[in-house]
């Protein structure tokens, strides 16, 4: 890739551009920082979008300097946060982080990143050098970003330990000697944090690339798992497929540029998603299995027809009441959710349309449920 599509495609916003590109020119190999904070064991398209950047960079011969937050983790990034993120504890955040290198190595070749746990040095870091570090920031420059202000504005609390997060994503550029750190447009506070401290240690300041935030299925909020609107790296090829064409049309177009490196075949949408979810799908997995995924999608969807690979599950009852039935399988988390999605038209057995939530279900052979266009489950007695 041309260094100045390394600068522009999928890009934001580079803080000190001309710097930057003066370091290219020289030939000198930087070492880019990125870090991932272990909260949740999986990652997904939206993480995709700034490691999809870091192997263009590594490409180029650079180093990536990716550190594992697992001691920031338990603090939680405050970032687009309405209220403080519940705590982690010491082995959620080792469970979390075994995971991650796995899924980072299906776009980075993960035998050539430096790998870092800023526990490293955190665990290292006692109380009197904690107050040196702190004395080098101002109460007021870290309520300065929006997350603290909007929370202080609507009588919100916020916690003295999330203040800290900043300060320690700056000490970690510190550390790992970053020429330049790379993440996403919610992180540019944190990011310029880590310049603040450089420039206040008479230190190199590191340059700061900004990519933009994957919209999430919903089509309103940034992808993310606790949302709910994510598409997993680590998803079932049929259940990646699945949610790639549930994306809004008016995303298509971001989608093939911060996800991948093909460009849409075409206007039509339908079509657009097709090629799109397959290519993503090969991505993350292989050829064949987009091409069934594919088959399988329109077979689901478009003919509706059941699916030829359907969980089974076994009661240990004869008989129950459709609305029990939802609850015992799982799917529906609540009597009230059962009984909203019967009424909704949401539920059939054996393909027909149910609307009595106290309908009695006689168990003997095989039937199947069906609970909204995607989730089907064989059920027995």
């Amino acid at each position: 890739m041309a260094q100045n599509d390394l600068l522009t495609r999928g890009v934001v916003e580079v803080i000190e551009k001309d710097h930057l590109e003066k370091a290219f020119a020289s030939g000198k190999k930087l070492r880019i920082k990125y870090g991932a904070d272990p909260t949740a064991p999986d990652l997904h398209l939206g993480h995709s979008v700034a490691l999809r950047k870091l192997k263009e960079f590594q490409d180029q011969g650079h180093t990536i300097v990716f550190i594992i937050g697992d001691y920031t983790a338990r603090i939680g990034d405050p970032t687009d946060r309405s209220k403080a993120r519940p705590m982690l504890s010491e082995q959620e955040v080792k469970a979390n982080a075994k995971t991650y290198f796995k899924q980072v190595g299906k776009i980075l070749n993960a035998k050539k990143i430096e790998i870092r746990y800023n526990s490293e040095w955190f665990r290292k870091l006692d109380l009197a050098s904690l107050i040196k570090l702190m004395a080098e920031f101002t109460v007021q420059r870290i309520l300065e970003r929006d997350d603290f202000t909007k929370r202080l504005k609507s009588g919100t609390e916020v916690h003295s330990h999330e203040v800290l997060y900043p300060i320690m994503q700056a000490y970690d550029s510190i550390i790992v000697e970053a020429d330049v750190e790379l993440g996403g447009t919610d992180q540019k506070f944190n990011m310029l944090a880590g310049r603040d401290l450089q420039r206040h240690r008479g230190l190199p300041q590191q340059d700061v690339i900004t990519v933009p935030l994957l919209v999430g299925t919903d089509g309103v909020k940034k992808m993310s798992k606790s949302v709910g609107n994510y598409i997993g790296l680590t998803d079932e090829p049929n259940e990646m497929f699945r949610k790639v064409m549930s994306v809004n049309d008016d995303l298509i177009d971001q989608y093939f540029t911060l996800c991948t490196d093909a460009k849409r075949p075409t206007e039509d949408p339908r079509e657009a998603k097709l090629a799109l979810a397959k290519t993503i799908v090969g991505m993350y997995h292989d050829a064949k299995a987009a091409a069934a995924a594919e088959d399988e999608f329109v077979r689901v969807v478009s003919n509706k027809e059941i699916p030829s690979d359907i969980e089974r599950k076994k009661l240990k009852v004869k008989s129950l009441s459709l609305t029990d039935l939802l609850l015992e399988t799982g799917m529906a988390a609540s009597k009230s959710e059962a009984r909203r999605l019967i009424e909704q038209g949401g539920v059939k057995l054996d393909g027909e349309r149910q609307t009595e939530p106290m309908r009695t279900v006689a168990l003997g052979g095989e039937i199947v449920l069906q609970v909204g266009k995607h989730k089907f489950l064989k059920i027995s007695a």
